[in-house]
């Protein structure tokens, strides 16, 4: 979310519920989209539709889970026009031009709520959208330096013991990400890829592509591909979902974008989302607002409904500086026609960060002060990560500086992709409590905003996330050696991957690290060997896991018989035909 006095955004300078800042550009990275002026509507897009009329809102419109075919009669009697249907949960998307659509809906029996999600008219462009940009792709020289922000963490500790398991799926709930950037392909996961902008489900290729720059960046901080250019992200080895929530020329997320984009990570089995922005055009939701109720209810069974399908909701807090536990006005909303000064309370949610069950992440500056621009709030914030001047992917191969609530979050999703990688089977509540207990504690800086104990307070919740500790080891000891080349496995084949080891003096130790990254659809077809200098073989997997995808594991070997120095080996062998795949990675310690 930005900073500063955005309208609803949590990103400087713009109008949107981004909390990222504009890219510091050294690369050559494009600048941000521009987005429109608070009170005014985003153009007409060039994709018109004859069913589109001036005037046309949306509403959500809650019923009780079930067979809604009732309730979606009535919207058509009324003037309306059901535009997606969430039946699983209960709510229905409507549009209408009508002045009393909603008036009058609220009298129709089986119908609980309904609320306008916005103050602007739907655009044209919902009923034909127009695919996003496929930018032109520039490529960086070799290199991955770890950056400050990973060692902050002990992302780059935790690499050691995890980088994270390829059938962990992370969704980027944003502006949309560039699938084609040199560091976000190798994770990329286009078959549970969408765009969710206007609150349905576009899964056209392509359609989940960046429209502004900042869901790309987010990626990459999460899952940046350990490729040895560009950046690593914190859990690399994890695949990454786009689900654009955000609507072209303004990036705004509007409450059925989001709906939709929680539905599709409870159906499409992803283990955490990062949600770096909250919901337009109201940066608090009141209960006593009869819209914004509606709003509150359709986004909350959202993301229970996730949850309920083993989906952990990580947010962003926000970047005004505010105190999300003592809430007394808001100036901002609505951000998509002319913003009004209102008094507001606790009541009133910024959500998604602030509904039950969603983690909400604060930002750190340098080292583990708070980020000026950081909302902050006793019992609201849970965890802190890096947020200030993160370095990351954008559009086009290229790369650029963020800063925000909005960077922060994914070092913490990252972080709970590599907990859900190491502990199978975890669930939401066990990945938030395990984000908490290994946060680092940190005490309130001299300032009186900061209330609460080292152990938890306003500024900082539990701490600063801890990528090492979330993993619940420590990295082994010793000299690290890592072979990130690919190797093709074809059926019923043997290929080997070397690594030369040297300056490692007498044998190898009784408790050689072997870490495996193997990309294949069927693992029961492999035989895995760590092959010594000397041509002795170690197994470490034999067609053990059936139909299982991918290994990604790190063996312990007693190789003390061995001489350390010299060429090492991973061999191996398919057995059958039918499926293939590659060494990806893998690496010894010593």
């Amino acid at each position: 979310m930005l900073a500063a006095t955005l309208g609803a955004a949590l990103a400087f300078g713009a109008p949107a519920a981004l909390a990222g800042t504009a890219p510091v550009s050294p690369s050559g990275a494009p600048a941000p989209v521009a987005k429109a002026p608070g009170g005014a509507k985003a153009a007409a897009p060039s994709s018109q539709s004859a069913t589109w009329v001036a005037g046309t809102r949306a509403y959500l419109v809650i019923t009780a889970p079930g067979d809604s075919s009732a309730v979606r009669s009535a919207i058509a009697a009324n003037g309306g026009t059901v535009f997606s249907n969430y039946d699983a949960i209960g709510v229905i998307v409507a549009h209408s031009a009508s002045s009393t659509f909603a008036t009058t809906m609220r009298g129709v029996s089986g119908v609980q709520k309904v609320g306008a999600t916005r103050t602007s008219d739907v655009p044209a462009d919902a009923y034909n959208p127009a695919l996003p940009a496929n930018p032109a792709q520039s490529s960086t020289p070799a290199g991955e330096p770890v950056r400050a922000d990973m060692s902050q963490i002990k992302a780059d500790q935790a690499w050691a013991v995890t980088t994270g398991s390829a059938s962990v799926k992370v969704g980027v709930l944003d502006t949309g990400v560039d699938d084609q950037h040199q560091d976000l392909a190798p994770n990329f996961n286009a078959a549970d890829s969408v765009s969710c902008a206007y609150g349905k489900a576009d899964a056209r290729t392509g359609a989940w592509r960046d429209v502004d720059t900042h869901g790309t960046h987010v990626a990459g901080t999460i899952a940046a591909a350990k490729n040895g250019k560009g950046v690593v992200g914190v859990a690399p080895g994890v695949k990454i979902s786009a689900v654009r929530v955000a609507e072209p020329g303004n990036s705004f997320f509007f409450a059925e974008n989001t709906i939709c984009g929680f539905v599709w990570a409870g159906d499409h089995g992803f283990k955490v989302t990062n949600n770096s922005y909250y919901t337009d055009p109201w940066q608090f939701n009141c209960p006593d607002n009869i819209d914004q109720a509606a709003i509150i209810e359709g986004v909350k069974r959202a993301q229970e409904y996730a949850e309920s399908k083993g989906s952990l909701q990580i947010a962003a807090a926000g970047n005004e500086n505010y105190d999300l536990a003592h809430k007394t006005t808001d100036t901002a909303s609505p951000n998509d026609s002319t913003p009004v000064t209102r008094t507001i309370t606790n009541a009133c949610l910024d959500i998604p960060t602030e509904l039950p069950g969603v983690v909400t992440v604060a930002a750190n500056g340098s080292g583990t002060t708070k980020a000026s621009f950081s909302n902050f709030g006793s019992g609201v914030i849970d965890v802190a990560a890096p947020g200030s001047d993160v370095y990351s992917t954008l559009p086009g191969g290229k790369y650029g500086t963020k800063s925000g609530t909005s960077m922060a979050t994914p070092h913490v999703v990252g972080v709970a992709a590599l907990i859900a990688s190491a502990n199978p089977g975890i669930t939401p509540a066990q990945i938030r409590d395990k984000l908490a207990t290994q946060a680092n504690d940190i005490a309130c800086p001299s300032d009186g905003r900061c209330t609460g104990t080292a152990a938890n307070n306003s500024f900082f919740g539990e701490g600063q996330v801890d990528a090492l500790k979330a993993v619940g080891s420590t990295p082994p000891s010793g000299k690290y050696f890592e072979n990130l080349g690919d190797v093709a496995i074809g059926d019923n084949t043997t290929v080997e991957s070397p690594i030369t080891v040297s300056g490692v003096s007498g044998n190898a130790p009784a408790t050689l690290k072997v870490g495996v990254d193997i990309k294949h659809t069927y693992i029961g077809d492999l035989k895995v060997d760590l092959v010594a200098p000397d041509g002795t073989v170690y197994t470490v997997h034999n067609r053990a896991g059936g139909g299982t995808d991918n290994i990604a594991q790190t063996y312990t070997v007693n190789a003390s018989s061995e001489v350390a120095n010299g060429t090492w080996k991973l061999r191996v062998n398919d057995n059958a035909g039918g499926d293939t795949g590659k060494i990806d990675a893998w690496n010894l310690t010593f």
